[in-house]
């Protein structure tokens, strides 16, 4: 990802076609390492491309991606209970309180940053 960033900055800042040099001394200018194999791949992938047609292309590939997801299983746990719901409220209350436990966690550091 952080070659295709350090080439569309370069693509921003007016060179069409950027070669590896002036991707590392993107890379290079905040401190980041470069894996000449992986920027060889990227670099390979994007020769002779036209950005902008790349990135419509991809558009159309992530139109096609479903981004529906299953239920919930909790949502079919109050029908599955035998002998009517009064045991399934309190599992709901306890799944409820977990959530908002959980949910206090920062999101800021989630573990990478733009260029790792």
């Amino acid at each position: 990802m952080r070659y295709v960033a350090a080439y569309l900055l370069a693509v921003i800042g007016g060179n069409a076609q950027p070669k590896e040099a002036e991707i590392e001394k993107i890379l290079g200018s905040v401190g980041v390492s470069v894996e000449a194999e992986k920027l060889g791949l990227v670099m390979k992938a994007l020769s002779g491309k036209n950005v902008e047609e790349v990135i419509a292309a991809g558009k159309e590939k992530l139109a096609s991606v479903p981004a529906g997801g299953a239920a919930p299983a909790a949502a079919a746990a109050p029908g599955a209970a035998p002998g009517g719901g009064a045991a399934a409220a309190p599992a709901a209350k306890e799944e409820e309180k977990k959530k908002e436990e959980s949910g206090g966690e920062s999101d800021e550091d989630m573990g990478f940053g733009l260029f790792d």
